[in-house]
């Protein structure tokens, strides 16, 4: 079964504290816009890891691909 984008928020949203998120995809190739305060301090590869620790081995069997904006809550209010 392919994961839903609902499927994807949801696994990042339990294991990373998140003030905002969306996921959008086709089952296989998602796209991601991440705030959380767990970013930082943390530059943009740091910050892919904690969001690729966040999904743990899903991130090798059901997730294909997963594109990210990732912010820290200051940057995304700034948008």
């Amino acid at each position: 079964m392919l994961p839903t984008p609902e499927l994807v928020q949801k696994y990042i949203a339990d294991n990373l504290n998140c003030e905002h998120i969306e996921v959008q995809g086709d089952g296989s190739h998602f796209e991601a816009i991440i705030v959380s305060p767990a970013f930082e301090g943390k530059n943009r590869i740091q910050r892919h890891q904690v969001v690729y620790a966040a999904l743990g081995d899903r991130m090798k069997s059901e997730i294909h691909a997963l594109s990210m904006r990732t912010y820290t809550p200051e940057e995304y209010k700034a948008l």
